[in-house]
């Protein structure tokens, strides 16, 4: 089984800020892929379903994003899911509006995030880094809170689109093909 996990935090005040593309790009893919419904457990919102013949779960943590390594390790823990088999969708600073980059473990970037989830499960998964930008008059709390433009929102919604339909290379750890089909 493979977990793919959005970052994000809770709530309508949140819900198409900056922080939250992880949960954006998450419900692409269940949406894509006719998941089940998102059902409350291990902290989060969790979907189950099927990508081409292989079981998966969806989780969006609800611990707030500097807290996402507890329910990542609830889920993990209870069925059994290897550090391998995770795949973690969130927003990068570092990384221009619509641009992604994949990768296996590594640092953290300053991802309050996936600081937590390493501290919880290691660094040993895939991590797939959504660009969102950086505007340097604006406090970083202040700019991964706020909302896109349109115009960037509507980049990044045909960017999940391309991610959803891609997940398939990323379940194959075909990150090369994945990036290729993205650009």
């Amino acid at each position: 089984m493979k977990l793919l996990v959005g970052l994000g935090n809770p709530g309508t005040e949140y819900a198409k800020t900056r922080h939250n593309m992880g949960y954006q790009a998450v419900d692409e893919i269940v949406r894509r892929f006719c998941f089940d419904a998102f059902k409350s457990e291990h902290k989060g919102q969790v979907a189950r379903g099927n990508i081409e013949g292989e079981k998966c779960l969806i989780l969006k943590p609800e611990t707030y994003m500097n807290l996402s390594g507890e329910s990542v390790q609830s889920v993990m823990t209870f069925y059994k899911i290897p550090a391998e088999n995770v795949i973690v969708l969130h927003d990068d600073l570092d990384l221009p509006v619509g641009k992604v980059k994949v990768k296996i473990a590594g640092g953290s970037g300053g991802h309050n995030g996936i600081k937590n989830i390493d501290s919880h499960i290691g660094p040993d998964y895939m991590r797939v880094r959504i660009g969102i930008g950086k505007n340097k008059m604006i406090d970083t709390a202040d700019y991964v809170l706020g909302k896109p433009s349109q115009e960037d929102q509507n980049i990044l919604n045909c960017l999940f689109e391309k991610i959803a339909e891609n997940t398939p290379l990323l379940l194959k750890k075909d990150m090369s093909g994945f990036m290729n089909k993205l650009q």
